[in-house]
């Protein structure tokens, strides 16, 4: 299988239930002063960022994923955990005096969430070098530190290694022209709907002109589907059928992953995007982002099943 190189952030994200409603503890009138505190009994931690998740996700399609991101000193569990899993961490940098991304979200009964962000040693991912890694045959530049994002789209398109753009998050951090350099230089770009809305009022163009620019712009439309342009068509992809609804924190990253993988073994754009649909349904099921188990064959019997065809 050839290898993709998956250019984003590694991170953990510490997750927190706040057993009661936070209206019931912030007063509005009171919001200029605020100084609260909210009893958290349940915890968890869990492996995640974008690169992370493509990364993890892609492995479990039978890919060969090469994560390349900028971690800190904190990052011992994270590669113990991806050593189990087989992928290869050597372009995953460590910066010294540092922490790795992380979020902290605490969620209270509404399912409202407060959530601080350290981007941590995200901040150097420009360390990272794509002309640095070999024998790749597709890229993709996922939500990471704003110059080393700028820098992987750059590198791959000199170096004529085709990659996905993938904007994300990662939206607020750039300007309209920049936008458009980056998509000029993709060969494929993937958003959600609310992000594609965003690209065409920061770029001026509209999602025909985008899709006319690359081989692919994909827009996903969560339980909706999403739709592939390429080739002057728009193809309709149906959303696969989750056994579950339970956290779709990560689900992106999935559907991101089965375009890889698609991408990589030359699948019609019909095959790619149910690729895609349905690894976002199967992590849709499971808390977190890297907590989903399956086979490649468990995969393929999967999608005979929600698409009454073989996969070829």
């Amino acid at each position: 299988m050839p290898r993709a190189l998956i250019c984003g952030s590694m991170a953990y994200d510490t997750i927190m239930v706040f057993e009661d409603h936070f209206k019931n503890h912030i007063l509005p009138n009171k919001v200029h002063m605020l100084n609260v505190s909210f009893l958290v009994p349940q915890m968890r931690r869990e492996f995640g960022g974008c690169a992370g998740n493509i990364a993890y996700n892609l492995k479990l399609l039978g890919g060969d994923p090469v994560p390349m991101a900028t971690v800190g000193q904190d990052f011992a569990p994270y590669r113990e955990w991806f050593a189990s899993q087989g992928i290869a961490l050597a372009h995953v940098r460590e910066v010294p005096d540092s922490f790795t991304a992380q979020a902290f979200i605490t969620t209270d009964r509404d399912n409202n969430q407060i959530t601080a962000f350290h981007p941590g040693a995200m901040g150097f991912s420009q360390q990272n070098k794509v002309g640095d890694v070999a024998d790749v045959a597709l890229g993709i530049v996922a939500p990471d530190g704003r110059d080393g994002m700028l820098q992987h789209a750059r590198d791959f398109a000199a170096r004529g290694i085709p990659f996905i753009f993938d904007p994300g998050q990662a939206l607020p951090l750039f300007t309209g022209e920049e936008f458009r350099a980056f998509i000029e230089q993709a060969d494929y770009v993937a958003a959600n709907s609310y992000e594609a809305s965003l690209l065409t009022e920061r770029t001026g163009w509209s999602e025909i002109e985008i899709a006319a620019k690359v081989k692919a712009y994909v827009v996903t439309r969560g339980a909706e589907g999403s739709i592939i342009h390429a080739g002057g068509k728009a193809h309709v992809i149906p959303s696969a059928r989750p056994s579950a609804v339970i956290d779709p924190t990560g689900c992106g990253d999935a559907y991101r992953a089965g375009l890889i993988h698609g991408i990589l073994r030359g699948c019609d754009w019909a095959t790619t995007g149910r690729i895609a649909s349905l690894m976002g349904a199967l992590k849709i099921a499971h808390p977190g982002t890297q907590n989903q188990r399956f086979t490649p064959g468990e995969f393929a019997t999967e999608y005979r099943r929600q698409f009454g065809q073989a996969l070829a």
